[in-house]
């Protein structure tokens, strides 16, 4: 009997826990999309990410991706997907500053893009991220 009842516990924990990760992504209006993608940062294709400030754009994600290097072992990397009005799907790109990017004319909103943070309203929320997996030489980029 106490075998089943922590069965069911188990299983109502893994679905809340499912039921809030979409409920994440319903928030932010980003479509859910499956990202798995490893790259090799030492190709010239990633070469502007070699060195830590440096970024990329990806395909994958909503609307792409930025791949952000923020130091020598760690990457940030952020759906484009504008979460202001999500119905317009905005698209957002990397600005001359080379750390926001923006959408000027559809959503009209700016990210930090060191960690998806709005940094100019409309916006209220932040870009979504995807996490990062570094090995020294190969990143993944999974949700």
């Amino acid at each position: 009997m106490m075998r089943t009842k922590t069965s069911r516990w188990s299983i109502a924990l893994v679905a809340s826990l499912a039921i809030g990760s979409c409920a994440k992504d319903q928030q932010s209006g980003v479509p859910p999309t499956f990202v798995d993608i490893t790259i090799n940062v030492n190709l010239p294709a990633y070469a502007d990410i070699a060195v830590p400030g440096g970024w990329v754009y990806l395909t994958g994600g909503a609307q792409g991706l930025i791949v952000y290097r923020r130091s020598t072992d760690e990457f940030t990397a952020l759906d484009r997907f504008c979460t202001y009005q999500p119905q317009n799907a905005c698209k957002v790109v990397v600005n001359s500053d080379q750390i926001t990017a923006s959408d000027t004319t559809c959503c009209h909103s700016t990210f930090s893009i060191v960690d998806g943070a709005v940094t100019h309203v409309p916006a209220t929320i932040a870009l979504k991220s995807y996490h990062t997996l570094f090995n020294g030489t190969t990143l993944r980029i999974y949700n």
